[in-house]
């Protein structure tokens, strides 16, 4: 309820909410007053005041990407790419002179309509998104800025229905790739469509973290910050057997750099086409159920997927082999 009282030959407006402080103002004339008035209590109302006091009104969107990174970024493991990410958002948007509570709803879905018009990706819109959303939630949660609300909360985000990878080795291309791929990378590529392991899992995978004993591999860091151990394949452990053990470094020998500058060249000198390391992440879960009398959750401990929907993403069954199952009916 607001209240208008003269002191003094100015006009001092006092608004009481219950669960709310009391806000204070005066002004030189009772219509100014009258008008402020009526307005802070609408935007009360409906949740969308903003204290003058409040400091995402003062701290601009570069000074908040700079403080959250120092905080939050650099803690995670992948932490410098996030922080690139934010920063190339905000220098491309020239967003960064802005302040935390003068950035909209309506400028975010400005963005959003200009990068897909561009040609860009929904996944790539999305992770901008993602990125820019985290740094307000940390404002309001970390900072105490209750009064800050997220632009991106009110923003349609770009569907990823029909955009998920299918890609899947034809008949044949296994044998074409691995013709093509010089001795290094080989046992790399045979030992993912085994596995279904990353391709950062492979290129950090130690001997430290080997029983070949027990067919098992160790992936102490993974992408999504869990730790696993990955059952191995008869045909995964004789790949490692027949690989020199060095007492320093990593089994395999290459960096993930490494592994994804070799596919290129392998791919291209192969002539398949759109063919990606990643893909054979994606072929390995597909024949772990086609192989195999393995339910989901089995194949999610194997592969580290920590949802079933993004596991379904992945898994794509021959209609030939489905066939073949049906007909044992």
């Amino acid at each position: 309820m607001a209240t208008i009282s003269n002191r003094n030959g100015r006009w001092q407006v006092k608004i009481r909410k219950k669960g709310q402080r009391t806000l204070t103002k005066t002004f030189l004339n009772h219509e100014t007053a009258e008008r402020w008035a009526r307005k802070t209590e609408s935007e009360m109302e409906r949740g969308l005041y903003l204290d003058d006091s409040d400091s995402g009104r003062t701290t601009t969107l570069d000074e908040a990407a700079l403080r959250f990174g120092k905080e939050h970024l650099d803690r995670l493991r992948h932490g410098n790419r996030e922080k690139n990410r934010l920063v190339a958002l905000l220098e491309r948007t020239g967003w960064g002179p802005l302040s935390l509570s003068n950035l909209k709803g309506k400028d975010v879905s400005s963005y959003t309509r200009q990068r897909e018009e561009e040609g860009f990706k929904p996944d790539t819109i999305r992770l901008d998104l993602a990125i820019l959303s985290r740094l307000y939630k940390h404002a309001i949660q970390d900072w105490s800025m209750e009064a800050l609300r997220n632009p991106v909360d009110v923003v349609r985000r770009p569907s990823l229905r029909g955009t998920a990878r299918t890609r899947r080795l034809e008949q044949g291309e296994e044998e074409l790739l691995l013709k093509a791929a010089h001795q290094d990378l080989k046992p790399v590529i045979l030992f993912a469509l085994e596995t279904a392991m990353r391709r950062e899992e492979i290129a950090t995978l130690t001997w430290s973290n080997v029983d070949l004993k027990k067919r098992l591999a160790h992936l102490p860091k993974t992408k999504n910050g869990e730790a696993r151990t990955v059952p191995l394949t008869n045909t995964a452990a004789e790949i490692l057997k027949n690989i020199p053990r060095q007492l320093k470094g990593t089994v395999f020998g290459l960096t993930k750099d490494q592994i994804t500058d070799r596919m290129r060249t392998t791919v291209k000198r192969s002539g398949l086409e759109d063919l990606r390391f990643h893909d054979l992440r994606h072929e390995a879960t597909s024949r772990f159920f086609e192989r195999n009398d393995l339910d989901m959750m089995e194949v999610a401990s194997i592969t580290g997927h920590k949802t079933m929907h993004m596991l379904k993403r992945y898994t794509h069954l021959r209609a030939e082999t489905l066939a073949k199952k049906l007909g044992k009916i």
